[in-house]
């Protein structure tokens, strides 16, 4: 159903479809949106609802244009916010300083808090355009970005109608692609036939022939954007599952492609990269056979398109990342002969890198991935420690040289702290006890810093609590069970404000279990009714678990520890 057709609950429908709030300094791309959003006609095979079933989505009102006439500003924004369907926000820096465009989001959103608030980026990046009304909370926005070097305007605007109509965005980019094609073919044709009469006409029917050429570039750029940018946000929201028909319409389209030998580099890169996107759909959802043959078509590709150009850096890094899904895969499997081959692959594509790419913080980041990956390898099942230790320190070795690159990208800063996380892991099973708390502390402080900087990010506050279960294990399995208790409870104190903050997050609330369940191996050792008391809380919370992810197998191995503790305490 079209927002702008919605009932309000009284028997009338919204006088607005939207409500666009911007700086004075954004007025022309403020206008320049309100007539394409009231001109707009939805295309005639999107499926919508409502009682009159029109096409267009109505009026949009532009508060500084609208307000004209309005006797009092304050109420007549509260009566055009609580007569609009969305609320739409103008992000630029001025838009961040602005005083009312902060306001209006805060009126809305408590006027109409289970209606949408889009964020149409025109100036500026996210973190210095977007007001803080429109992330309080840590709320993520709906977030179309204008600019040229992001969505571009013309992409940009589908997704604000798509917010505004409640309609899939991959539904409405194919049918508006294909209406343009459509009008394009027809000039086409309509040029053909001209030119059968006339010779002059030749000249339009070539422009008209180029058009169309640039129109189905365009929609498979659009195809490109669903299966790899509209993918990473679906992912984000855990609705992977909406991607299922667009993975399968675009196998069907390469597969009618044809030998790789007849396909453009262009078209051999984008093959490869969106066969990388669809294989991590079906590894994520289990399905590890189909991931694998995606990997494998997609490394394939890669190789191709490096057997074509060596030397290319871009070439480079995309073969590499083929290696690492392929050995991805078979490590999700348990075929540890493939894993290694290809990880060594990656080592070996990584190393070419670090001698031609000119972006020295990609090259050496990719040469941490891959000796990482080498280092989880040899870690697990202690299959060879001391070859896990070194790879792991290696890793640290070229993502501390990323870092020194490019010290603003907290993308680097995580994988390093994930390495020193890695290699307390793997000191530990070395029984290096000093040296795997100092890893811990030096992934501590990394992580402790990016928070400094970005106070309200879940995931970064979240991230801190695993060096503090870290260093807990580590006094465990020293037999220092009075530093355990304490590192313990210090997880604990970590993770339950963010339990209070997202009750629902099974991830914080498995921590947290983690964290109760470590205490309580360490008062076993010394304060045997605190053990139980600990004990029966994680006993609590892996039931709620079960309760809401309905995956008692995943979580059987906890229950075995459980009870194994537990009988541990009767002396069993």
């Amino acid at each position: 159903m079209i927002r702008g057709k919605e009932d309000n609950g009284d028997g009338s429908a919204p006088r607005f479809a939207a409500f666009i709030s911007y700086s004075h300094a954004d007025a022309e791309p403020a206008a320049k949106l309100q007539r394409q959003l009231e001109r707009y006609k939805l295309p005639k095979n999107v499926v919508i609802s409502g009682p009159d079933r029109e096409r267009r989505l109505g009026a949009v009102f532009r508060d500084r244009d609208d307000l004209a006439a309005a006797p009092s500003l304050s109420d007549a924004i509260n009566d055009a916010l609580n007569a609009s369907g969305a609320l739409i926000i103008i992000c630029s820096p001025d838009a961040k300083k602005s005083r009312w465009v902060n306001e209006e989001i805060a009126l809305f959103r408590k006027l109409q808090p289970d209606l949408p608030i889009l964020a149409a980026l025109v100036r500026g990046l996210p973190e210095e355009s977007f007001p803080d009304a429109l992330t309080a909370g840590g709320v993520e926005p709906l977030a179309a970005d204008l600019r040229e070097e992001g969505d571009g305007w013309q992409l940009g605007f589908l997704k604000v109608v798509a917010g505004i109509a409640q309609l899939p965005l991959d539904a409405l980019v194919q049918r508006d692609a294909q209406r343009r094609i459509r009008r394009v073919t027809g000039i086409t044709l309509a040029a053909l036939a001209a030119m059968l009469v006339m010779v002059v006409m030749t000249a339009f029917a070539i422009s008209a022939r180029n058009e169309a050429a640039r129109q189905r570039a365009s929609a498979e750029g659009l195809v490109e954007y669903m299966l790899t940018d509209l993918r990473t946000k679906l992912k984000g929201v855990g609705r992977l599952d909406v991607m299922d028909d667009v993975n399968q319409r675009a196998m069907e389209h390469y597969s009618r492609q044809g030998d790789l030998a007849s396909l453009s580099a262009d078209s051999l890169d984008r093959r490869a990269r969106i066969l990388h996107a669809m294989g991590e759909d079906d590894d994520r959802s289990g399905n590890l056979s189909a991931a694998l043959a995606k990997f494998r078509e997609a490394h394939r590709a890669t190789a191709e398109l490096l057997r074509q150009e060596p030397d290319n850096p871009d070439r480079i890094f995309a073969h590499a990342q083929s290696e690492y899904w392929v050995g991805q895969a078979a490590w999700r499997i348990r075929d540890r002969a493939t894993t290694e081959r290809h990880w060594q692959g990656y080592v070996a594509e990584a190393r070419k890198l670090l001698e031609r790419d000119p972006d020295k913080a990609r090259a050496n980041l990719e040469m941490g991935y891959a000796l990482g990956n080498l280092c989880d390898l040899y870690l697990h099942e202690n299959f060879d420690v001391a070859k896990a230790i070194d790879h792991c320190r290696r890793s640290i070795a070229f993502e501390k040289t990323a870092l020194q690159h490019a010290p603003d990208r907290t993308e680097i800063s995580i994988a390093l702290a994930n390495r020193y996380g890695w290699l307390a892991d793997a000191l530990l099973a070395d029984k290096s006890y000093a040296e795997a708390r100092k890893a811990r502390l030096s992934e501590q402080a990394i992580i402790d810093g990016l928070v400094a900087k970005d106070p309200r990010n879940f995931e970064l506050r979240f991230r801190q609590s695993w060096p503090l279960l870290g260093m807990a294990t580590i006094a465990l399995d020293s037999g220092n069970s009075q530093l355990a208790a304490i590192e313990s409870a210090r997880v604990i104190a970590a993770i339950k404000p963010l339990a209070i903050e997202e009750p629902r997050n099974n991830d914080v609330k498995r921590a947290l279990a983690r964290g109760h369940y470590s205490r309580a191996k360490a008062f076993a050792a010394f304060d045997k009714p605190k053990a139980r008391m600990e004990l029966a809380e994680t006993r609590r919370l892996i039931k709620e678990l079960e309760e809401t992810q309905n995956q008692q197998q995943a979580l059987a191995g906890f229950w075995k520890a459980i009870t194994e503790l537990e009988q541990k305490l009767q002396g069993k």
